[in-house]
């Protein structure tokens, strides 16, 4: 793995393409993993943006970015590598970042760059006063999964189902 990766604030014209395709991409998830039914869940995903980011870009708390991915560090030659949506809390042992949503465009799968974003969400967090860092992760994103635990995220909590 080599490169760089930087946090660019979304614009607007971003943050219509990042919320169209994670409303898509939750969307899936959600029936993926039995709680959303095929009809429901589209409707179910626009409530949960609704909730979670009610202005938009101008959500108190959220920090949207582009990923922006260059292989020198020169800021010039970088390019547009996917998204990330994290939200920054008081907790009771401080500020506290939630990553809401992270994606690495497919073309750029494969070279570590979930890694790379990981690890700069890890100093942005920082940079903004959070003390620690949570977030969910489907059980089916094996992807995901590999990437968090790579990173030196641990499991703090477990639900489990079973058709019958």
């Amino acid at each position: 793995m080599s490169g760089f990766i930087r946090f660019i604030p979304m614009n607007d014209e971003q943050y219509d393409r990042f919320e169209q395709r994670s409303l898509v991409d939750y969307a899936e998830d959600k029936i993926q993993a039995g709680t959303w039914t095929v009809e429901e869940a589209p409707e179910r995903a626009r409530e949960s943006f609704g909730k979670y980011l009610p202005k938009r870009l101008d959500t108190p708390h959220a920090h949207l970015y582009m990923l922006m991915y260059s292989d020198t560090d020169v800021v010039e030659s970088q390019e547009e590598a996917g998204y990330i949506w994290f939200n920054i809390t008081d907790s009771a042992q401080g500020k506290e970042a939630f990553l809401l949503d992270i994606l690495v465009y497919d073309s750029y799968q494969g070279r570590g760059l979930g890694t790379l974003a990981m690890g700069a969400l890890e100093q942005e967090a920082r940079r903004l006063g959070a003390v620690r860092i949570g977030l969910h992760v489907f059980g089916h994103n094996e992807r995901a999964l590999h990437v968090y635990r790579k990173s030196g995220y641990r499991v703090t909590d477990i639900q489990m189902s079973k058709e019958i």
